[in-house]
């Protein structure tokens, strides 16, 4: 993974591949950050000019390349927007400093170093740069053969080390920045490795084996229920679903926890390995993205790592509800009823509404342990991406307060949230002759739907959320900013942060 450190260094004098700096949008044209007055006095202060000349108005996501003037060490300038001119005494938005040095650092695959000289006020911007530079750095290329490395991107790369000019080593708010960066970062792309897994290699036992070895590198406790114990405890959630892949089912329990921990948080993931639809097959043209229908599972795992690798004084329990949905003589049909882990009976009306299954049996299990706190994530529904689009992910629950809290955290970090409603009367649609409740219900508002049938699996008394991450979980689009093409890392962040408010009292 790239490096990332911290330099009291000058432009004009460090020797690297790049000098990155920030460009705005001003009303009059391009107008240059802070952080790149050395560069723009080496030309004479005309740096806008020739930047607007080059084509650059600051806006976010350009990247604009221009040598680098005489007497520096590196010959290559790059100018990165970041969007509006702040308004008078107001310092750049760290997401708007997160995303430049993403774009920076895709702009420059194939670079061994870059300084960064983009605005740097205070720890939480050399935060933002760093994470935005590592997870702009992103590259998924175990599959390729590059002819020169198999790391490398499009046969180069990426860019191996990045230095943050203005920053303060000695300084232990900015060391704590750097180190929280590196840490969630890595495990972020580690969750972004899973997703773009293919199901060949991807299964639910795999990812057993991956985060039990993850678990015992960073001391967290783990428990693996086979197909054996799922059976022994009655999970028929877990079990229904993957009846019909050759590939068994798990659930994957991780605990982290902390000896100062006044609370305790359940984090619980949606883990289809491969989503086919079961019996319920999806049309041709659903099925090539489905192994990202993982990533609520990944994002679980990622943040419970993350978690132990901060020694954030909070408990953090993950439950990866892992299973492979295939149709097959074996498979779960239409029609059939389940009997939950919790005990109650769902009739299947779609056995493409599998999510929910496995989720409900995990949600009940992590009741058990009465947290103060269960968030759920999921790639759920179709319905919620036709409500929110590609990028935004929704938020449900039982608690307004909680809801709020965790649209704030995911914003904070710079995940696109919305907080959904959960209408009553969308219940009665689920209705069994048959069973306790089914499956399914009204068509209209299936995002919701799908929130108020986990919401039936949810101990008495605990406080629980949802978030459905099925538009932004995976981008079938270019890059931008700091998000790749492929599986993204969704809700990582946002767990983190709200793992850490939690361990600093800020959430009750």
């Amino acid at each position: 993974m790239t490096a990332l450190t911290l330099s009291t260094a000058a432009a004009p004098g460090l020797r690297a591949d790049a000098i990155v700096i920030g460009v705005a949008k001003g009303a009059k044209g391009p107008v240059v950050a802070p952080g790149a007055e050395a560069v723009d006095k080496a030309y004479d202060g005309r740096l806008a000019g020739v930047l607007e000349t080059l084509g650059a108005s600051g806006a976010e996501g350009e990247a604009t390349k221009l040598p680098a003037p005489s007497g520096f060490k590196a010959p290559l300038v790059l100018a990165v927007g970041l969007g509006p001119v702040p308004e008078k005494d107001a310092d750049y938005d760290t997401e708007a400093l997160r995303k430049a040095a993403g774009v920076a650092a895709r702009a420059l695959t194939g670079s061994k170093k870059a300084a960064f000289a983009l605005p740097l006020t205070d720890a939480a911007d050399a935060g933002a740069i760093g994470e935005g530079a590592l997870l702009g750095a992103y590259s998924f290329d175990a599959y390729k053969d590059n002819g020169k490395d198999p790391k490398a991107k499009n046969g180069k790369a990426p860019l191996a080390e990045v230095a943050l000019l203005g920053g303060k080593p000695r300084d232990k708010a900015s060391k704590a920045a750097i180190e929280r960066a590196v840490a969630v970062s890595e495990e972020l792309n580690r969750a972004r490795d899973l997703i773009n897994t293919p199901p060949n290699d991807l299964n639910p036992e795999s990812f057993a084996a991956i985060a039990q070895a993850a678990a015992k590198e960073h001391g967290i406790k783990v428990q693996v229920l086979d197909v054996k114990a799922l059976e022994k405890g009655g999970y028929g959630g877990i079990l229904g679903v993957g009846a019909g892949s050759a590939a068994g089912p798990r659930l994957v329990k991780l605990s982290y926890t902390s000896s100062k921990a006044k609370k305790h948080l359940a984090f619980v993931g949606k883990g289809i390995t491969y989503d086919s639809g079961g019996i319920s097959l999806k049309p041709a043209g659903h099925n090539e993205t489905m192994k990202c229908d993982m990533s609520g599972a990944a994002a679980v795992f990622a943040a419970v790592v993350a978690a132990a690798r901060l020694g954030l004084e909070v408990n953090v329990t993950g439950w990866l509800a892992l299973a492979e949905n295939m149709p097959s003589g074996s498979a779960t049909r239409p029609g059939d009823v389940l009997r939950m882990y919790s005990g109650k009976t769902v009739e299947v009306l779609n056995t493409d509404a599998e999510g929910r299954l496995v989720l409900a049996d995990a949600l009940w299990a992590a009741s058990q342990e009465k947290p103060d706190a269960i968030v759920d994530v999921a790639t759920l529904t179709g319905a919620m991406v036709l409500a929110l689009g590609n990028r935004t992910f929704g938020i449900m629950g039982n608690d307004d307060a909680f809801r709020t809290a965790l649209h704030e955290a995911a914003e904070e970090v710079g995940e696109p949230a919305w907080p959904m409603p959960m209408p009553e009367h969308l219940r009665k649609g689920m209705d069994s002759p048959t069973a306790d409740i089914a499956n399914m219900g009204e068509r209209m508002g299936g995002g919701l739907v799908a929130g108020l049938f986990l919401r039936e699996f949810v101990g008495e008394g605990i406080t629980w959320a949802h978030l459905d991450i099925a538009g932004p979980a995976f981008n079938e689009g270019g890059p931008f900013g700091y998000t790749p093409k492929g599986g993204t890392g969704s809700a990582v962040r946002t767990l983190v942060r709200l793992a850490e408010l939690t361990a600093a009292g800020d959430l009750g």
